[in-house]
């Protein structure tokens, strides 16, 4: 196991680096970048930019350099922890990414968490209790929840919060709380305002996981080697906790390795919805403005967490499921 974590380890730094390369080409690829758009709307709101003064922008930028003598600049300083500077913000993008991509993340771990909890429950009763009315309360639900889109789900909530509650259920913080420094008393606020994030964005991914852990938990527990346990004595609890729960719960553990970024990205839109203040609506207007170092940070730090959650995905199948053993020949 350790020789395999090592080499694993070892992977990581040609992945990175291309990584790195193939998110830079990404911000790349559109025509112009962020002084063409800067121009552009200039331009459109009647503003003449002087020629001269263009070119000293794009020197200060550094963009009257080649693409990759911009490339290696950007790694270099990446190496030593700056990550560039925001055209449009004027700040560094380390100031402005890691508040929000804090606050995304804790978004994330809790709807990752709710998602695997109900799910696992939801999961292992539907599969126990086949054909009964629960079961199929649930299996409608799970379908209802795949098909309806996360946006759409805010949106009812909004309305359900507002005209029958009086509440308002957008932001993360209550407004007294929201450029306040941080507290016990801003903590508690925020764990207050979390619950709808973390259900609009856990429904889908919910019902998902709770077919899925029905799915195979029905298949493991039509195996010789459960008939095998019952004809033992074994209590049935003890018996359908000790393996085929444990096989069954590989989709739960493979599938965190590209859960945490795909929470991230995809909570785009609600947040837009919601106005959280969290990582994915700074990225969308990074993508459209063309501000290339803030979007290639978001884009290359969403790819480094897909690698380091599957390489911990890997590692945790092999203490869960007995038949996965790294060090076999």
């Amino acid at each position: 196991m350790l020789g395999y974590i090592l080499r694993r380890i070892v992977l990581l730094i040609p992945t990175l680096i291309g990584i790195t390369i193939v998110t830079f080409i990404v911000i790349e690829l559109p025509p112009g970048d962020y002084l063409t758009a800067y121009v552009m709307n200039l331009s459109a709101g009647g503003d003449v930019v002087d020629q001269e003064q263009l070119e000293a922008l794009k020197r200060q930028y550094g963009l009257d350099l080649p693409v990759h003598q911009r490339y290696f600049h950007w790694v270099r300083n990446i190496l030593r922890g700056d990550f560039g500077r925001s055209f449009e913000w004027n700040r560094p993008v380390t100031e402005l990414i890691w508040d929000r991509l804090a606050l995304t993340l804790v978004i994330t771990v809790t709807t990752l968490l709710f998602t695997w909890i109900v799910g696992f429950a939801i999961g292992v009763y539907s599969a126990t209790h086949q054909y009964s009315f629960l079961d199929y309360f649930f299996t409608s639900l799970g379908f209802v929840g795949l098909g309806t889109p996360d946006f759409m789900i805010a949106l009812v909530l909004l309305w359900i919060g507002f005209s029958v509650f009086g509440a308002n259920l957008t932001g993360l913080f209550s407004r007294e709380f929201q450029t306040a420094p941080w507290s016990v008393a801003k903590f508690v606020d925020m764990l207050k305002h979390l619950w709808v994030p973390m259900i609009i964005l856990g429904t889908a991914g919910t019902a998902g996981m709770a077919r899925t852990m029905r799915a195979n938990l029905l298949d493991e527990l039509q195996k010789p080697y459960v008939e095998t346990g019952r004809a033992k004595g074994l209590r049935e609890w003890r018996l359908v906790f000790k393996y085929p729960v444990r096989v069954a719960l590989n989709p739960f553990i493979s599938t965190a390795g590209w859960a945490l970024p795909g929470l991230i990205s995809g909570a785009t839109i609600v947040s837009v919805v919601l106005s959280l203040p969290t990582a994915g609506p700074l990225l969308l207007k990074a993508l459209m403005g063309q501000d290339m170092y803030l979007a290639a940070s978001f884009l290359m730090l969403l790819s480094v967490l897909t690698v380091i959650g599957t390489l911990i995905s890997d590692i945790l199948l092999a203490f869960i499921d007995p038949r996965i053993r790294f060090d076999a020949h």
